[in-house]
């Protein structure tokens, strides 16, 4: 799968925390459930608790890149929430993309 539907609204971020299923790792937490558009949909969210805005955001770079290397793999309708956690902006996108991985398979996310 090349392309990937971003989650904007609050809402559907709050569906997803609250009735979602949730596995976490030391790097990363990722939410997970089925949705009826029959599509990837994906957020990833960073609170302040991470760092200043340069932190932030490379923590959300990296997430986004362990993720375009896995969406091949990614089977249709889910969605997604990757919540980085306080050690993310400092570990190798490796890291992030092996915790990822792992947590996605304990989904049944990956094909």
């Amino acid at each position: 799968m090349s392309k990937f539907i971003t989650l904007k609204k609050n809402s559907d971020f709050r569906r997803l925390y609250m009735r979602g299923r949730s596995f976490a790792s030391p790097v990363l937490v990722t939410y997970v459930m089925k949705n009826r558009c029959g599509s990837v949909r994906i957020g990833i969210t960073t609170g302040k608790k991470i760092g200043k805005a340069v932190l932030r955001n490379r923590a959300r770079r990296i997430i986004r890149e362990a993720f375009r290397t896995l969406s091949g793999e990614i089977g249709t309708g889910v969605d997604l929430v990757f919540v980085a956690r306080t050690k993310t902006p400092f570990v190798k996108s490796n890291d992030i993309l092996r915790s990822m991985k792992k947590e996605l398979k304990d989904a049944g996310v990956l094909k």
